[in-house]
């Protein structure tokens, strides 16, 4: 069985999780902005994509490719300052087909976000969102930023691309 690894990315968070599982399992990885990202190639597929403004970055893409994804085995991991748990999973819920979501199996991965590096409107758009929002540890990394990457966290993928090469399930 062979698969692939198409992300979207703004700022470089996805595209170094991306080429990080790549590394670690051969997998070809794709930006979903190349003419040569086609899933119709590909058994089963990983889908990586930063979360912006409460939605997946690459969820246009996801739907114009809908036919050639929504009958793969799908790994679809995020990349946010907010872990996995209930707001997370509404966001992907108000960005793609219900039943699409149920095929996939998710890992949410933490990523980096610098100030210093958003354009213009997106440091707007944070600091609004921080006067708004009510969890003092969430205010401060939306108005000084994070880093949370790290590669061990890839792991849960890695075991599930393996699993499904050497089986054809994915656990």
């Amino acid at each position: 069985m062979n698969g692939a690894i198409f992300f979207a990315s703004k700022y470089g968070s996805t595209e170094q999780y991306a080429n990080w599982i790549s590394e670690a399992t051969g997998l070809p990885v794709f930006n979903v902005k190349d003419a040569n990202a086609d899933p119709s190639k590909y058994d089963f597929l990983v889908l990586g994509c930063p979360i912006i403004y409460y939605k997946l970055l690459n969820r246009k893409w996801i739907k114009r490719n809908l036919a050639n994804i929504e009958n793969k085995p799908v790994i679809l991991f995020t990349v946010s300052g907010a872990p996995g748990g209930s707001k997370l999973d509404a966001w992907i819920g108000d960005s793609l087909p219900k039943y699409l979501i149920s095929q996939m199996k998710h890992v949410a991965l933490l990523g980096r976000q610098k100030p210093a590096e958003l354009t213009w409107f997106d440091r707007m758009m944070l600091i609004i969102a921080a006067m708004k929002n009510k969890d003092p540890q969430a205010r401060k990394e939306e108005l000084h930023g994070f880093d949370y990457m790290d590669k061990s966290s890839i792991e849960p993928i890695v075991k599930m691309v393996k699993q499904f090469q050497l089986s054809g399930v994915i656990a």
